[in-house]
């Protein structure tokens, strides 16, 4: 309540109402050391009522959570000092107004839009499970951990919820347990105004084990509930928690203002009065409280982690091979070998998909990285991202060790999910149609805020469709996926531009990234006409150029468009005119780039331009002037066969090379 009246901002009544559910969750079972916030086999705590943020930071703060720095080194202070607290919602505070990943340790994912917490857990428990089935080993038990979430009406009224628990209780994952504060209120009032349904019915249906607490207040009840999820081996557990919103003046209660305001400092005081705390006291922490959490949960974790950091020293020696893989995958490493399997694509004018030649790195990459594993929303035979070797498997509610998923038609879970696996560590992939990036964006841009390298592979990335028409062309996703701060995108040209564009992405280890790719065949280019493809790791290269390297126009493209680009280079080349031909699979790699480098690529005197892209072409402006040309979507697109869209829509030679005159008639 002082925390939020200071700030004048925030929720203080989830908080109040839920203090002895998370109570009781912590002192008396999660497993986590509050001296080390990242120890691999900790529960996690997931507050996906992120609104409710003071909950967490004041749980943070009682049990002397330490804070952990972006190297893993522990630094010795606390993640959330009193004077956070008393700055709370204030700029550079660790306690912001919603939990944030990487900014304040003891947060295991950053939460605020609702249902995405919850959706994110269910990614924590299959990565806990896979890991388990992966490392275990008789009398090594290296993973066990057990996921929790506390939602609200909000999360379960949000879809992304429904998408996951479904396919938690799919999965049978034991380990998961979401709870939910059932207090009927939501920002606008009464959750009567729109939400009646039974959830408990609804979650017996989707193959959950569900349990209900009717008096939040009521810890034996609390106790007893978490135990019956302890106890439940073969689905996850949903225990529904009856709250009252109610503060001190008697007919205060229910309040949506109250929930989503400051009391104000008449109430707070009537309210600390009703609990017999000292009316006029601010930020007080009586004595003996934290030595009661050191007692209860700092404890448990404390020996908990150092008999499994022993047990870790022993496994060393009896399974130094897993060993190794356990501490290099907790560290964001790779195997000293992982790219030692990378095929190399020969000419073809014919060429190779992108699809189809990213789905031969990606099984020579995961041979080699036993912890990447991934799938899709039930396109893999589209997408090309199974993984075909013997030993892959499928991951079922029958075996978890298998490393092939199947998300069902769940983009938006999907996106929460493969976040929930990248934040255990393991190197998740998740792949559908480029157009269905729209239903993954709140994931997305969580992954990217969070800086976790989830991996999204979407293919079918232009007009290139063809006969499936406008709905599934993509024409602006291209542009809102680049225009997510921290978001790697990657569109290669040809086949050797697939294989750089994985040996990018893997190497990553806080950037999420997205890789799009073409259903239709590409020509591979050869590379000793033309430039390495080892260009793609700066984000874009001079692929062919003038033959005294002193350009008249640039022709700038991705993906498909780029042999486009070269056919019109040739025939501008025969006719006397030095063009350039620059690949761009990455902006935000080139922007990485020096601007000594960007400006060798991009010369700032040669202002004739043209960029070709067969999507939106919003944002190109930047690289091709107020005066460039820029060859693209400005509609959305049409059901017809390929050739005809592309006729069509200019994306021809002859359209490139008309272009690039025009370009140069203007300097004249």
């Amino acid at each position: 309540m002082d925390a939020v009246q200071q700030a004048n901002s925030g929720h203080p009544g989830t908080p109040m109402s839920m203090a002895p559910v998370v109570y009781c969750l912590w002192q008396r079972f999660l497993r986590f050391d509050p001296n080390d916030a990242i120890w691999p086999n900790r529960d996690r705590f997931v507050l996906s009522i992120g609104h409710a943020s003071m909950l967490l930071y004041s749980l943070l703060h009682l049990c002397e959570v330490k804070a952990v720095n972006a190297k893993y080194e522990q630094l010795g202070e606390l993640s959330v000092p009193l004077e956070d607290i008393k700055r709370f919602r204030q700029l550079d505070s660790k306690c912001p107004g919603h939990p944030e990943y990487r900014w304040t340790s003891g947060v295991e994912t950053t939460t605020g839009p609702l249902g995405q917490g919850v959706a994110t857990s269910v990614g924590m428990a299959i990565a806990g499970q896979w890991m388990a089935q992966y490392f275990n080993r008789l009398g090594f038990e290296m993973f066990n951990y057990d996921v929790y979430a506390l939602c609200g009406d909000g999360c379960m009224m949000e879809g992304v919820s429904s998408e996951a628990a479904s396919l938690a209780g799919h999965l049978k994952l034991s380990n998961l347990c979401w709870i939910y504060d059932n207090n009927k209120i939501t920002i606008e009032g009464h959750t009567e105004w729109a939400f009646s349904e039974d959830v408990a019915t609804r979650f017996i249906g989707y193959g959950w084990n569900v349990t209900r607490v009717g008096d939040a207040n009521d810890l034996e009840m609390l106790d007893r509930a978490f135990k019956t999820f302890k106890n439940t081996p073969d689905k996850p557990t949903l225990i529904i928690v009856d709250s009252h919103i109610a503060y001190g003046a008697p007919n205060k209660q229910d309040s949506s203002a109250a929930h989503g305001e400051p009391l104000g400092e008449e109430e707070i005081k009537l309210a600390k009065r009703n609990y017999g705390w000292p009316e006029n006291a601010k930020f007080l922490v009586p004595k003996g409280v934290r030595e009661h959490f050191q007692s209860g949960i700092a404890k448990r974790g404390y020996e908990l982690r150092e008999v499994w950091m022993a047990k870790f020293n022993d496994y060393k020696v009896q399974y130094p091979e897993l060993a190794d893989q356990l501490y290099r995958m907790q560290h964001r490493q790779l195997p000293e070998h992982w790219d030692y399997d990378l095929p190399t694509f020969l000419p073809d004018t014919k060429g190779l998909a992108g699809r189809d030649a990213s789905a031969k790195v990606l099984n020579a990459i995961a041979k080699n990285v036993p912890w990447l594993i991934g799938g899709s929303a039930d396109l893999a035979p589209s997408t090309k991202t199974r993984l075909t070797f013997d030993e892959a498997g499928d991951f079922t509610a029958k075996n978890y060790g298998g490393r092939n998923f199947h998300f069902g038609i769940r983009e938006h879970a999907m996106g929460s999910i493969l976040n929930g696996m990248a934040l255990a560590k393991v190197r998740p992939y998740g792949s559908g149609f480029l157009i269905f990036s729209d239903y993954m964006k709140p994931a997305i841009r969580l992954a990217a805020l969070m800086e976790i390298p989830a991996i999204y592979i979407f293919t079918h990335d232009s007009i290139g469709v063809g006969e499936d028409g406008p709905t599934h062309q993509p024409v602006e996703q291209l542009a809102s996926l680049r225009a997510i701060p921290g978001l790697i995108t990657l569109r290669p040209a040809d086949a050797n531009e697939v294989v750089e564009a994985w040996r990018v992405i893997m190497q990553l280890q806080h950037s999420p990234t997205v890789l799009v790719l073409t259903r239709q065949a590409l020509p591979t280019i050869d590379r000793s006409q033309y430039a390495p493809a080892s260009g793609v790791q700066q984000g874009a290269y001079v692929l062919a150029d003038a033959p005294d390297g002193k350009p008249d126009v640039l022709l700038i493209a991705t993906g498909s468009e780029v042999f486009l680009c070269v056919n019109a280079y040739e025939q501008l080349l025969a006719e006397g005119i030095n063009a350039r031909v620059i690949s761009m699979p990455s902006w935000e790699l080139f922007e990485q780039q020096s601007q000594e480098y960007r400006d060798s690529v991009i010369p700032p005197t040669v202002t004739a331009r043209v960029c070709v892209e067969q999507a939106s072409t919003f944002g190109w402006g930047q690289y091709v002037g107020l005066n460039g040309d820029r060859i693209g979507m400005h509609t959305f697109g049409a059901s017809a066969p390929l050739k005809e869209l592309q006729s069509k829509f200019g994306f021809t030679p002859q359209k490139v090379v008309a272009a690039a005159k025009a370009q140069l008639a203007k300097l004249h």
